[in-house]
């Protein structure tokens, strides 16, 4: 009951010949995407690190999105998710999104409240 698995990425755009050329090709792609990680990451650009967007510098907004896509091909490809059944896809796909935006949230919303009171002072409490 063996079926062949799908020897495209990127939705198509590039295809291979063989199994052993398509892990190749998306190891190389990972590589690029964590090497564009840690250069970030060691270089840190000035208009990365001084722009804000939703209370969060623009330059970990790039580390959250690119480790997402590097989880969703990992999983997409050598997880062969790509060759399951729609729902099942959509259901291994979708509820970690979700949980990832949840996290997301409650790390800024309470991570900015830790900041605020940092920043302000904390009031000792005498009981």
């Amino acid at each position: 009951m063996a079926h062949e698995h799908k020897l495209e990425i990127f939705r198509g755009l590039v295809k291979f010949k063989s199994n052993i050329q398509k892990i190749w090709g998306v190891l190389i792609f990972l590589t690029i995407v964590t090497a564009v990680e840690v250069a970030l990451g060691i270089i840190k650009p000035d208009f990365l690190v001084h722009t804000r967007i939703l209370g969060m510098k623009l330059l970990n907004w790039i580390f959250i999105i690119l480790t997402i896509v590097k989880a969703y091909y990992i999983a997409w490809d050598f997880m062969h998710v790509r060759d399951e059944k729609p729902g099942l896809r959509k259901s291994v796909v979708w509820v970690p999104v979700f949980l990832i935006a949840y996290l997301v949230f409650i790390l800024l919303i309470e991570g900015d409240y830790i900041y605020e009171v940092y920043k302000d002072g904390f009031v000792k409490w005498n009981f």
